[in-house]
């Protein structure tokens, strides 16, 4: 239930008359303050004039009536994404290099070593992607254990070569993950074969893991030998480390 006060009303007394013939008036709100604008200004929006900035450098944005300020106001910048460098490039993923040294490991006879001589990490994480998934599609969750041999398996190779060579040895821990990772590559197929291949054929797949090893063996040796300096006469030590990493990954597979 609610109460009506009555509100007296504001009486002003007018300036030449009595003070009986008083007239009664309401004062009504002013406008606020307003600092004075600056009528030459080098800055659009900086001197706040809405309509100066947007007659400068407004364009029609189309059906909902807005406007759209051009790039080229503000310190003449281009007004489209021609000139910019694709998501990839500037990711630092390549896929046709990344395709170039894939398709050079699937010949272990003949392997292009120009194209391996840029080392990156994006060929070796797709490979270690998709070894994952085909572990997982055989029912093994692998994906800590495999991450965790490769960058085992990079340093051990790495430090095995540079004591080997020595001060000669000029194989960087970047260069080295990237060759395992792209040798991964026939691991990557024998555990793609392996869902095919009964689990009671074991002499089948034993067979199957050791080709796949030494190919992946021989591939690693020839990059290794070939881009480093020093290594061509440990060949054989550098040979055997290499088929023991790659044997780490083989039993992963048929176990």
């Amino acid at each position: 239930m609610t109460k009506d006060f009555a509100v007296p009303p504001v009486v002003f007394p007018s300036g030449g008359s009595s003070a009986g013939a008083n007239v009664q008036q309401r004062r009504f709100p002013t406008a606020p303050f307003q600092p004075p604008r600056p009528s030459s200004s080098a800055i659009p929006f900086m001197s706040f004039d809405m309509g100066s900035a947007a007659a400068s450098s407004a364009t029609p944005a189309g059906p909902f009536g807005g406007t759209m300020t051009s790039s080229s106001s503000f310190g003449g910048g281009s007004a489209s994404f021609e000139d910019e460098e694709p998501l990839l490039d500037e990711l630092g993923i390549h896929p046709d290099q990344i395709w170039k040294k894939t398709r050079s490991i699937l010949n272990p006879f003949r392997i292009n070593q120009t194209v391996h001589k840029d080392s990156d990490l994006s060929g070796p994480i797709f490979l270690y992607l998709a070894l994952c998934l085909f572990q997982l599609l055989a029912g093994k969750i692998q994906f800590g254990v495999i991450l965790g041999w490769i960058v085992v398996s990079s340093i051990f190779l790495y430090a095995v070569f540079n004591m080997l060579a020595g001060r000669n040895g000029n194989l960087n821990l970047h260069t080295c993950t990237s060759l395992v990772g792209y040798c991964l590559l026939p691991v990557v197929i024998l555990s793609a074969v392996s869902l095919f291949v009964p689990q009671g054929a074991g002499p089948v797949r034993f067979v199957l893991a050791a080709v796949f090893v030494l190919w992946s063996t021989r591939a690693c040796s020839n990059l290794v030998v070939s881009l480093a300096d020093g290594g061509e006469e440990h060949r054989g030590l550098i040979s055997y480390a290499c088929f023991l990493i790659y044997t780490l990954f083989s039993l992963l597979v048929i176990f």
